[in-house]
């Protein structure tokens, strides 16, 4: 009986506004993928009663919405983006509650998909693969280069912030120079996100043919790269 193949892992960082999650969307037309949000992942997690509870322990009832309960995002994130010290500290202390949870989704999730037979690959979309420590579940990791001015316009378009917001929130994240120098793939999404799909669509493609020779020559299933 033949062994089913591992699926790669493959993991999407670059600075806020690199379009990771339209690129994601756009290989799923290409290619068999499939996505783990690891945003939608963050935001289900905000809905544990423990995990809500944990939080409300630290920054107090007003994260909540008076009517349901739920943990404002925008009044959570006040408390812990920006320079400030007393910020930094509460970033720490929300990403040591929150990311570990994160985690565990995610692990289940490549575990459910990793020997499907009918995926190319598996992509995980997360802002800050690299900063929490998720990139060893990756097989590749893809960094979309996009000059700031061009992030910047689609962050005015699409997520209402001002220049400091995404400044801010940017600075909480690694330096975009050690995330180019830490990713297996670099690939240019200035224009149309499909263009870029298609470059990503090429290198999975090719991540497959040596995973399948390094099988032949071998015999054995591939390490990751």
């Amino acid at each position: 009986m033949t062994t089913p193949k591992a699926v790669p892992v493959i993991g999407l960082v670059g600075g806020i506004g690199a379009g990771k999650s339209s690129v994601a969307r756009w290989l799923q037309q290409l290619r068999r993928v499939q996505v783990i949000d690891a945003d939608r992942l963050g935001h289900e997690v905000l809905q544990q009663p423990e995990v809500r509870r944990r939080l409300v322990q630290v920054f107090g009832p007003d994260i909540l919405d008076a009517r349901s309960g739920a943990i404002l995002r925008p009044r959570l994130a006040e408390l812990v983006f920006g320079a400030e010290p007393e910020r930094q500290a509460n970033r720490r202390i929300l990403e040591n509650i929150v990311h570990p949870e994160i985690r565990n989704r995610i692990e289940q999730l490549v575990a459910a998909n990793r020997y499907r037979e009918d995926l190319d690959a598996i992509i995980l979309d997360a802002a800050v693969l690299l900063e929490s420590g998720w990139s060893d579940v990756c097989d590749a990791i893809a960094f979309l280069d996009v000059p700031d001015d061009v992030r910047w316009q689609r962050v005015a378009a699409t997520r209402g912030w001002t220049q400091d917001d995404w400044r801010q929130r940017e600075r909480s994240q690694l330096p975009l120079e050690e995330k180019k120098r830490r990713a297996t793939w670099r690939i240019d999404n200035t224009g149309p996100p499909e263009v870029a799909a298609r470059q990503l669509a090429a290198l999975i493609d090719r991540l497959k043919a040596d995973r399948t020779k390094h099988d032949q020559n071998h015999g054995q299933a591939p390490h990751n790269i």
